[in-house]
């Protein structure tokens, strides 16, 4: 890898070159982070080291002007707050997280779990076996293509089967005295 950069250039020889070159990615995705990513700094920082190594890795491309290393750092930060306010990612503060209950169990909702999958497996048993393999399938969370792709039936058969063994699955279960 050869990159030039600010009047040095960087080869896989050259590790000082290299960490020169790290440093100053590092500094400028400093300048471009916004507090509350700062914590994730560091982060960003590989991002963006892992997109300039990109660049360099591909032959025929010029060396890189000292812009590239902004536009590269500012793109690594900014696709981040794009996907924080995507998935609605909130950083915890040190007094929130400790007011979180504990992992223990509560004994009374533990057993009607267990009781409530005891119920669903009983009348799994009872439907007819297509439809049982398609909400089996669904229940573990495979969406209806995969499904139909999985037991090699067409997308509307297993789209069919679920939505048909998901309602005979809720009548058994109401049968029994589950409430959805």
């Amino acid at each position: 890898m050869t990159l030039a950069w600010n009047g040095f250039t960087v080869s896989a020889e050259n590790v000082e070159d290299e960490s020169e070159l790290w440093r100053r990615l590092a500094l400028v995705v400093a300048k471009c982070c916004p507090a509350e990513l700062a914590g994730d700094a560091d982060d960003l920082v590989q991002v963006a080291w892992l997109r300039v190594r990109a660049h360099a890795a591909g032959e025929g491309n010029p060396p890189l002007p000292a812009s590239y290393l902004w536009r590269v750092a500012c793109s690594a930060v900014i696709d981040e707050l794009r996907r924080r306010a995507r998935r609605r990612e909130e950083t915890l503060d040190d007094g929130w997280a400790e007011s979180l209950p504990g992992p223990t169990p509560d004994p009374e909702r533990t057993a009607g779990s267990a009781e409530l999958g005891r119920a669903v497996r009983a009348a799994l048993a009872t439907l007819a076996p297509p439809r049982r393999r398609a909400v089996t399938l669904h229940l573990l969370g495979h969406p209806v293509p995969e499904i139909a792709r999985l037991l090699g039936w067409g997308e509307r058969q297993a789209d069919n089967l679920v939505y048909r063994g998901l309602a005979e699955l809720r009548s058994r279960l109401a049968e029994k005295g589950w409430r959805p």
